[in-house]
């Protein structure tokens, strides 16, 4: 279904102080830059302090310094990311302008009847910048200890035991509805405004299951107010060694991941496509990008040949669509 990994991980984490924009100036040495050495903007889509917006601050210095021009974040939030989407589909295929968007860019072609751009055709996939899992979290005080505790209680009730989410169609949304494909139960969807507010409730006791990012979960899982009883993932994750994975725990097929793509307009020559990949590739490499990459829990996307990135997109896509027809998942 999606590209096998190495570990995974995950994030929204509030990145302290940080502006609304962010510029990285380098001395322009590179012997053909990019669009005759302009600017290079990457286009969050959404707000100062998340996990799209961390992650292309971490990655703005690196790759200034691996293109050798000047580099902006600028933040373009709202519409679950259709705002920033469709500003980078209009723009000129020359490289000065990329998207940096997030998972929901597979789920949006499902979950809005319509989208100011083509999800297929308006852009140039060049990177996933890393793979962040989720982990399905509990009330200390629920019945079930285990994940096969959990569906066998399911079955037993359906639908009267109820997860949180962040809202209608939010990752947390989808990450509960494939459960329920995959472990054959009905559960009962609890959406609120912001994951805070859910996980909140979940350590209270008002509503028992929540999937959680892992960093942004991780401090209340170790003070012991949630419960961890599996990882999204395919293989286990750093920060939670001795938590099963969603397979191991006994439901196939199972995987739910959040990341971070990195996408030009359409139309985009080969060689400042290659030449922009290439750059991305060195910037997820640096040791540092590493080192705080898998602080939050995860992995970097996987190297490979020409067409992964694009091949990646394509399963979320047909994954997160399937799930979003058959549950019938509505935007909030």
């Amino acid at each position: 279904m999606t590209v096998p990994i190495h570990h995974q991980i995950n994030r929204r984490v509030v990145l302290q102080g940080a502006a609304a924009s962010l510029v990285v100036p380098w001395p322009l040495t590179q012997a053909a830059p990019i669009a005759g050495g302009k600017t290079i903007t990457l286009v969050v889509s959404y707000a100062a302090g998340g996990g799209a917006d961390l992650m292309a601050r971490l990655i703005a210095p690196k790759l200034a310094e691996a293109l050798g021009q000047t580099v902006v974040v600028d933040n373009k939030p709202g519409a679950s990311g259709q705002i920033a989407a469709a500003q980078v589909a209009r723009a000129v295929p020359d490289g000065t302008q990329l998207l940096l968007d997030a998972s929901s860019f597979a789920v949006n072609p499902a979950l809005f009847s319509k989208l100011p751009y083509d999800s297929d055709k308006a852009f140039t996939p060049l990177a996933v910048l890393a793979l962040y899992p989720n982990v399905l979290v509990c009330t200390p005080g629920f019945e079930a200890k285990t994940v096969k505790d959990l569906i066998n209680m399911a079955k037993a009730k359906p639908g009267q035991i109820s997860y949180a989410s962040s809202g209608n169609g939010s990752a947390q949304h989808l990450a509960g509805a494939l459960f329920e494909d995959r472990a054959g139960v009905k559960l009962t969807h609890i959406p609120y405004r912001g994951g805070g507010p859910a996980m909140n409730d979940v350590m209270a006791g008002q509503v028992p299951l929540f999937f959680a990012n892992v960093a942004s979960s991780l401090g209340q899982i170790q003070s012991g107010r949630l419960r961890p009883l599996a990882v999204t993932a395919k293989l286990r994750t750093r920060a939670l060694p001795d938590i099963p994975t969603m397979e191991e725990a006994g439901v196939a097929a199972y995987e739910v991941l959040e990341w971070n793509p990195v996408l030009g307009p359409a139309g985009m020559d080969a060689v400042t496509k290659s030449a922009l990949v290439a750059a991305l590739r060195k910037a997820m490499a640096d040791p540092e990008v590493l080192g705080r990459v898998r602080a939050l829990s995860g992995e970097v996307f996987p190297d490979g040949p020409d067409g992964r990135v694009a091949a990646f997109l394509k399963a979320q896509q047909a994954q997160w669509g399937r799930v979003v027809r058959e549950r019938n998942i509505v935007a909030g």
